[in-house]
C-alpha cells in the first residue's frame, strides 16, 4: 500500500492542482466556442517536444516556445474572410503531422512517443510539484484579474467592446493562458487528449448549472472526480493514465446526460 501511495500521491496532487485551471479555462473555451483552439495548441506540444529533443533542450522549453509561437501565428492569420475553425483545423493537422515526422527522426524520443501522445501522470515526482504549483498559482492570479472582462467578452463581444473591454487584449490573454495550460497538461494526458481534459468537464457542467459561477464549480468538481478515479483506476488496471482519466470524464458526462434526459421526460409526462 505504501508503495502505491509513493507512486500515486505526487501524480494525484498534480492532477488536483491542474483542475484549478481546467475548470475555468474549459468553461471560457466553451462559452467562446473555441474547442478547436485547445486541440490545436495540444497538437503543437508534440512539435515542441520533437524540437526540444533534436536540440537537446528541456522539453518544457520546446513546448512553451512552440505554444507561444503558435499563438503568434494564429494572431497573424486572423482574417474575417477565413473561418476560425477552418484555420484551427489547418494548424492542428499541420502541427500534429510535423511533430510525428520530427519524432521519427529523433531516435531518443521514439520509446516515449505513447506517453507524449496519451500522457503519463505517474511520471510526476515530488521535486516537480513546487514548480508546477507556482506556475498554476500565477496563471490563476492572471485569470482572476481578468475574469470579469473574459466573461463579458465570451457572452457578447459587441456589448463588451461597447463597455470598454479591449477585445484583442482579452483574446491574447486567453490564448496565452491556454498555451501555458498545454505545457502543464502534456505530462497528464498527452497531446491527443488535452482538449478532452478541458471540454468534457465543462460540457457536463453545462447540463447541471444555471449560471456561469455554478458551471465553473460543477466543472471543477467533475474534473476532480475524473482525475482521481481515472488515476487510481489506471494504476489498478495497468492502463495509460491519460486514457483512464478521459474515459472516466466521458462516463460521467454520459451518466449526467442520460439522467437529465430521463428527468425531462418524466416531468413532461
Amino acid at each position: 500500500m505504501m508503495e502505491w501511495l509513493q507512486l500515486l500521491l505526487p501524480a494525484w496532487i498534480m492532477g488536483t492542482l491542474l483542475v484549478f485551471l481546467t475548470a475555468p479555462l474549459g468553461c471560457l473555451m466553451l462559452w467562446r466556442r473555441m474547442s478547436f483552439f485547445a486541440d490545436t495548441m495540444a497538437h503543437g506540444t508534440l512539435l515542441g517536444v520533437a524540437i526540444a529533443g533534436a536540440l537537446s533542450l528541456p522539453l518544457w522549453l520546446g513546448v512553451a516556445g512552440t505554444a507561444v509561437l503558435l499563438v503568434g501565428v494564429l494572431w497573424a492569420l486572423h482574417d474575417n474572410r477565413l473561418p476560425n475553425d477552418a484555420l484551427l483545423a489547418l494548424c492542428s493537422a499541420t502541427l500534429l503531422c510535423s511533430g510525428l515526422l520530427f519524432i521519427q527522426h529523433v531516435p531518443s524520443l521514439r520509446p516515449e512517443l505513447l506517453s507524449y501522445l496519451f500522457g503519463d501522470l505517474l511520471s510526476i515526482d515530488w521535486p516537480d510539484l513546487p514548480v508546477f504549483t507556482l506556475i498554476i498559482a500565477i496563471s490563476l492570479a492572471i485569470l482572476y484579474r481578468f475574469w470579469q472582462p473574459q466573461i463579458q467578452f465570451a457572452i457578447d463581444p459587441d456589448i463588451a467592446i461597447s463597455e470598454g473591454v479591449n477585445a484583442n487584449w482579452q483574446r491574447l490573454i486567453f490564448m496565452l493562458l491556454l498555451a501555458l495550460f498545454t505545457v502543464l497538461a502534456l505530462r497528464a494526458v498527452g497531446s491527443l487528449l488535452m482538449g478532452a481534459l478541458l471540454v468534457i468537464p465543462a460540457l457536463s457542467a453545462r447540463l447541471l448549472a444555471n449560471s456561469p459561477k455554478q458551471m465553473v464549480i460543477w466543472a471543477f468538481v467533475l474534473a476532480q472526480l475524473g482525475v482521481s478515479v481515472g488515476l487510481w483506476s489506471s494504476a489498478a488496471l495497468n492502463i495509460s493514465t491519460g486514457l483512464s482519466i478521459v474515459l472516466c470524464m466521458a462516463l460521467s458526462f454520459a451518466v449526467i446526460f442520460i439522467t437529465q434526459k430521463l428527468k425531462n421526460q418524466t416531468q413532461a409526462a
